[in-house]
């Protein structure tokens, strides 16, 4: 059974020879971008499903933040989709991303644990989740590393 598994993740990789270097060798803030934000649907995946009110949800909480303040400042100096001057849509969802990380840390100290959760699980979906699957478009960096194309 696992030969089986093996020979069809052979034959896909045959047909979509992943690649980092379309990645690595983008024009920065890119690769940082998309490092954290692979990073961060990692370990928010951890803390969704993972224990609550925990020592280690609170640290793993501090470094899933910092890495989305990561991919939402550095989201406003991407200009690859330029729709209204140097700015698109993306630029209005890294400013999301930053404010709504301050309300759900802000939540979290003020004991409103609903709200918090509310708002980590909204940002982890719509941010990381839903946004993701666009950097798969035809033409864009993610496009090339899984498809080698």
């Amino acid at each position: 059974m696992v030969s089986g598994y093996y020979d069809a993740a052979l034959r896909t990789h045959l047909i979509y020879p992943t690649t980092l270097d379309p990645l690595l060798s983008a024009q920065q803030p890119i690769p940082v971008h998309a490092i954290a934000a692979l990073l961060a649907i990692v370990l928010g995946g951890f803390q969704l499903w993972g224990p609550k009110g925990t020592r280690n949800h609170r640290m793993l909480g501090y470094i899933w933040v910092g890495l989305m303040a990561i991919v939402g400042f550095s989201g406003f100096f991407i200009h690859g989709l330029r729709l209204v001057g140097p700015f698109s849509p993306i630029h209005l969802l890294s400013a999301n991303t930053l404010v709504s990380l301050w309300h759900a840390i802000r939540a979290a100290r003020r004991g409103d644990i609903r709200r918090h959760r509310k708002t980590m699980v909204v940002l982890f979906w719509m941010a990381l989740i839903l946004t993701g699957f666009f950097t798969f478009w035809p033409g864009r960096v993610m496009h090339q590393v899984v498809t080698g194309a």
